[in-house]
């Protein structure tokens, strides 16, 4: 394992070059905000790309070719290289190589900056066509935030609240994929109240957001505010009986159910010509109790 931490004096992180994933999110008070990792789920903030979610099948299809390609697609799973590391933000790439061509045809590159300014984590990430040919993808985050916060304080207690009222229907997953069918939301106002209850049909999916931000909070707990500007679509999962609750900006999502067309039909991605490229900014801010 080959981590990376960023210290701030205010927020301490880590970072593993396996996947660019985030792994610890330490507070001024010394608190582990980010979940470690446990049976119920063995990761932290995996990122997902090429793909968000499942195709059917398990199937990349392009020009009529299969290409096997697993759920969340293959850069959680690969070893980034660290091109800048130091005392406040750090810089990790990853490239196509043969593996990577087995599931994605496409020359890319995957590049993701973190950089620690006061009590805000940035994340920004750019994904390069370096091919001839055009392609298209999802890219999403998928940071796991301790639930409960702090000891002591109930689940219960903890609610999501958008910045303005999110009245619009959600979206299900059904067998992996996405269900044609748009549910009502589980949004009071502007809160969404967390509760195991919550996650029994998988993530709850806010495919027509107003807001570009959340904050993850309890009361006497420190908050957690995502800002995910250049991400239209937003997920929230958890996993019974894991204490954790992740908060996923997507660009893109699960293939819908009945879907059988090429890969670069599929709804919601982003499309890069060759020799462009396109930066998604997020950030994590860690508030005080």
């Amino acid at each position: 394992m080959s981590l990376v931490t960023l210290d701030n004096g205010i927020l301490r992180i880590s970072l593993n070059s396996l996947g660019a994933e985030l792994t610890s999110l330490i507070d001024e008070a010394g608190r582990e905000l980010l979940w470690q990792a446990g049976p119920a789920w063995r990761r932290h903030a995996p990122v997902l790309f090429p793909i968000v979610g499942r195709m059917p099948g398990d199937q990349l299809i392009h020009d009529g070719i299969g290409y096997p390609i697993g759920q969340h697609g293959f850069a959680r799973d690969h070893r980034f290289a660290v091109v800048m590391e130091g005392e406040h933000a750090a810089v990790f790439t990853l490239v196509d190589d043969a593996e990577t061509r087995i599931h994605f045809p496409f020359p890319f590159r995957l590049q993701i900056r973190f950089a620690l300014t006061g009590a805000t984590l940035a994340v920004i990430t750019t994904v390069s066509n370096t091919g001839t040919e055009r392609f298209s993808a999802s890219l999403g985050e998928h940071p796991a935030f301790a639930w409960p916060l702090a000891p002591g304080i109930s689940r219960e207690a903890h609610t999501l609240e958008f910045p303005v009222e999110e009245p619009a229907p959600i979206r299900r997953i059904v067998d992996g994929l996405l269900s044609p069918d748009p549910r009502p939301t589980p949004v009071v106002g502007s809160i969404l109240s967390l509760d195991d209850s919550l996650f029994v049909e998988d993530a709850v999916i806010f495919d027509h957001l107003t807001s570009r931000s959340v904050r993850y909070s309890a009361p006497g707990a420190p908050s957690i505010t995502v800002d995910f500007a250049d991400f239209p679509l937003l997920g929230v999962w958890s996993k019974v009986p894991g204490e954790f609750v992740c908060i996923e900006p997507w660009f893109g999502m699960t293939a819908p159910d009945g879907f059988t067309g090429e890969y670069d039909s599929k709804p919601g991605q982003f499309v890069l010509e060759p020799g462009t490229e396109r930066m998604f900014a997020h950030s994590i801010t860690v508030g005080a109790p």
